[in-house]
């Protein structure tokens, strides 16, 4: 089981917790190769050079918890359409995410509807990864990731 609905309803549900209804705010999940979920919310700060992504906190504590990411998730809520949004990995989650590789499954926005999810894999979503470039060609592994 890696990015299904259960995953984005955890990271729905700690926002709706974190943020009540009709303030702003987003939320992440991750799932973990062995099942479990762990969600976690930005840090927002008056200085936006500390802000943190949604998921920072959910990578690092599996990082942490030397645990394997599968999948990931991120929303926030449009307060101008009253609609949840999900958000694709900007460029820094992405990089954060290569560590577990490049068939770590990632939410993307349908094209057609921006509150309705797909999957990709990462190396899907960031075909022209630089990584490989300094592994022989191929994605990096966890070890040279961690040199």
């Amino acid at each position: 089981m890696t990015l299904d609905q259960a995953l984005v309803d955890a990271a729905v549900d700690l926002m709706n917790r974190r943020w009540p209804s009709g303030e702003p705010g987003g939320a992440a999940a991750v799932r973990l190769a062995d099942g479990g979920i762990l969600t976690s919310v930005g840090l927002d700060n008056m200085h936006g050079s500390v802000a943190l992504c949604q998921e920072t906190g959910a990578f690092i504590q599996a990082y942490t918890q030397n645990r394997t990411v599968t999948a990931s998730v991120c929303v926030c809520r449009d307060m101008e359409r009253a609609r949840i949004l999900i958000l694709p990995p900007c460029g820094i989650c992405q990089e954060r995410l290569a560590l577990w590789g490049p068939s770590v499954e990632v939410a993307v926005p349908r094209q057609d509807d921006p509150t309705q999810w797909e999957p990709r894999s990462l190396a899907e979503v960031n075909p022209y990864y630089w990584g490989p470039q300094f592994a022989d060609g191929q994605w990096p592994s966890h070890a040279q990731h961690s040199e």
